[in-house]
């Protein structure tokens, strides 16, 4: 089965944590932490969102086994969130 991304944060999507539409179904392109009843709960840029990821590295860490710096992390993230449904440019 092929892994689903947050297409706003990047975040690894399973059941448990998708966002709800407008009507109160699942959003099968959202985390709850960045969808809820069909809007963006924070209207912020991509570059605001990878400094709010960011703080998250060592748990990024824990989750992928790697061992990134925070700038290393902002850095992956910088070139993975252009390609998400929320940032990408038309």
């Amino acid at each position: 089965m092929e892994m689903k991304f947050c297409q706003s944060c990047g975040m690894p999507l399973t059941d448990e944590n998708k966002g709800t539409n407008a009507d109160g179904s699942l959003n099968e392109d959202y985390c709850i932490y960045c969808y809820k009843d069909g809007q963006f709960l924070q209207d912020i840029t991509m570059e605001q969102m990878i400094e709010h990821c960011a703080q998250f590295t060592d748990e990024i860490n824990k989750q992928s086994g790697q061992n990134l710096t925070v700038e290393q992390a902002k850095d992956m993230m910088r070139q993975f969130f252009p390609n998400l449904k929320r940032w990408k440019q038309s």
